[in-house]
């Protein structure tokens, strides 16, 4: 019983695995193709479905051989990405998601032709089984516009057989470009012995491929009116797009019955300046002559074609070109209209220069005489301010001031333009764009120059002064795109404010300089002089530049001073010689005074010169006395 009870439950187990196995499986969906242009970046994206987690998927990129087979270009799990060294895509690929969303895509930077190939997401599990898809990358290079080009020759309806008529090209395309020759609106296919169009496919170098078109005809009468061109399909990464060439027409020699006549050249509109070039042609191969007429001007046509140099409105018009059958003195003719655009100077009111009050508003118009449409743009310092015929200065200040230029232009016809001026003066008091700096120090007796800009209208008088009155003559003055610059120079001997003043008639304006003289200071020698009275050591003081004095009484009371200290000690040595004589309280002239110790009874006057020739008064107590007060 033991034996059949897990006989049974193994049984169960094997069940419930390949029920659980035949549940869960990996189903990978993918796009059937991604289309990108030659050098952009593809997205292949690889979906699937698994109930296994992202810890036991692993996930590979491969990509298809052109010979067979395939490699792989990737490996990633939930632990590492790892891109395959030594393919193609190496440098190229990333991966984009960890499989968490069931979702990873495969980036490809910089598609190249090459790289046109079928690739594989293959996703393994541990339980779920594994799953693949794949997607095919398809590459698209849009080729070179399409060119045609007429044969030189003329052809005749009795040829009796199929003539060359034209070639078409395109060039450098991927995959390969469609080309379909079409007369007028109706394209052209093969026709035995009346239509026959051979193409040849070019593969480049690089992979691109070239279509040149042949197209042969049996021309006839109707052809002669009819243009040719071709027409070239591609395909780009979603749908295809179509490219026409230029329409050429040929000639057809026949008995002549109409003249055409057109512009060949410029294409598009004529202005005013350009050369334009008249063809006249004739539907017959009978030998004629060719006028062209404008007005009452017979111009005689060479080579079925007429220039016309440096065209003007007056070469508008109707030209007729008639052609005269030389055997039958038939006259036939044809007419085309030729319309010469012209633009007129611009025309700016008010006219060159207008002045304007500050804080006042001043409207200008500019427009030009034209045959099309215009577009008007206000410029000022070369940058677009306005657009339109008028435009408005609202509160003039001097910042608004300046050079406004209008430039007019046709939008229809490249380089057809014109232009005026506005010089706008705005009028006020003048205004002194303050400096950055105007506390200045500089060296005792250097020179500094002072620069003062003012702005206003009228123009301003600049003038210079001192704090202390004087006048200064300005070195330089200019007139600059803002207003007037002057320059003085002032040279420094001591402190001063200097002012630079601008009025006009409407009102003033000042700024101060703050000049500091700095003086450098030199020590002389040291000086020792000894007396055998007091053995006193006298040292020079540093020597310093004499300041100005600015009171006059002090000169006076040194002047006192030292007149009475020069009494005092003459006083002192009558009283000295008397005292050794005795004549002075009955002392005896025999008695030394030298025996006294007290220094300030002592008067000496000792004097020095020296190469600077100043003179040392020694004075009462030996004290040494300044140069000044001698």
């Amino acid at each position: 019983m033991a034996v059949w009870d897990t006989a049974s439950l193994l049984l169960g187990l094997l069940l419930l695995f390949h029920t659980w196995g035949a549940w869960a499986t990996v189903q990978v969906s993918m796009e059937d193709r991604v289309e990108v242009f030659r050098g952009d970046t593809a997205r292949i994206t690889c979906m699937f479905t698994s109930d296994e987690g992202i810890g036991g998927m692993t996930i590979m990129w491969f990509h298809s051989k052109r010979l067979g087979g395939r490699q792989k270009i990737s490996y990633q799990d939930s632990t590492m990405e790892v891109i395959d060294q030594g393919t193609a895509f190496t440098d190229r690929i990333n991966l984009n998601g960890t499989g968490a969303n069931k979702e990873v895509v495969l980036t490809i930077n910089n598609v190249q032709l090459e790289d046109e190939l079928e690739f594989i997401c293959s996703i393994n599990t541990l339980t779920d089984g594994s799953g693949e898809g794949s997607t095919k990358l398809k590459v698209f290079v849009t080729p070179d516009y399409p060119t045609i080009k007429a044969e030189p020759t003329a052809f005749s309806v009795n040829s009796g057989s199929m003539s060359k008529i034209g070639l078409c090209e395109v060039k450098n395309g991927y995959p390969k470009p469609n080309l379909t020759w079409y007369r007028d609106n109706t394209p052209l296919r093969n026709d035995l012995d009346v239509v026959k169009v051979t193409s040849t496919i070019t593969t480049e170098s690089n992979s691109l491929v070239s279509v040149l078109s042949e197209l042969r005809l049996r021309v006839s009468k109707e052809d002669k009116d009819a243009k040719f061109y071709c027409e070239v399909n591609f395909l780009v990464p979603g749908g295809t797009r179509m490219r026409e060439t230029d329409k050429i027409n040929i000639t057809v020699y026949y008995p002549s019955t109409a003249i055409s006549v057109w512009v060949e050249s410029p294409k598009g509109k004529i202005k005013e300046g350009d050369s334009i070039e008249l063809h006249c042609h004739g539907n017959g191969n009978a030998p004629s002559v060719l006028t062209i007429i404008h007005g009452d001007v017979h111009r005689p046509v060479e080579a079925n074609m007429l220039v016309v140099n440096n065209v003007t409105r007056l070469n508008s018009g109707v030209y007729e070109c008639t052609s005269e059958d030389m055997e039958t003195y038939d006259l036939i003719s044809g007419n085309t209209s030729v319309t010469v655009n012209f633009l007129d100077p611009a025309v700016v009111f008010p006219k060159d220069t207008v002045v304007v009050a500050h804080g006042k508003n001043l409207t200008a118009t500019c427009n030009a005489l034209s045959s099309l449409q215009t577009h008007t743009a206000w410029f000022k310092d070369g940058k677009e301010i306005s657009r339109g015929h008028t435009w408005t200065l609202a509160e003039a200040t001097f910042d608004t001031a300046g050079t406004y230029v209008c430039m007019v232009t046709v939008p229809d016809i490249e380089g057809m333009e014109t232009s005026g001026t506005l010089h706008v003066n705005v009028e006020g008091p003048p205004e002194i764009m303050r400096p950055d700096n105007t506390e200045i120090e500089e060296s005792f007796e250097k020179s500094v120059d002072l620069s003062c800009s003012v702005r206003g209208f009228p123009a301003p008088d600049v003038t210079w002064a001192t704090s202390d009155g004087k006048v200064l003559n300005p070195t330089s003055l200019k007139q600059t795109e803002e207003g007037i610059q002057s320059v003085v120079s002032v040279k420094v001997t001591s402190d001063v404010t200097v002012f630079c003043n601008a009025s006009n008639e409407h009102g003033t304006d000042s700024v101060a300089f703050n000049i500091k003289a700095t003086i450098h200071t030199t020590t002389q020698a040291t000086t020792t002089t000894s007396t055998s009275i007091s053995s006193t050591t006298v040292k020079a003081a540093t020597a310093i530049p004499p300041k100005k004095i600015k009171k006059e009484g002090s000169g006076v009371i040194i002047a006192v001073i030292i007149i009475c200290i020069l009494l005092l000690a003459i006083l002192g040595s009558v009283l000295y010689y008397l005292y050794k004589k005795g004549k002075i309280c009955g002392r005896s002239g025999k008695q030394d005074l030298t025996n006294e110790k007290s220094n300030k009874e002592n008067i000496v006057v000792e004097m020095k010169s020296d190469n600077t020739e100043e003179a040392i008064l020694l004075g009462v107590n030996g004290e040494k006395l300044p140069p000044s007060d001698q």
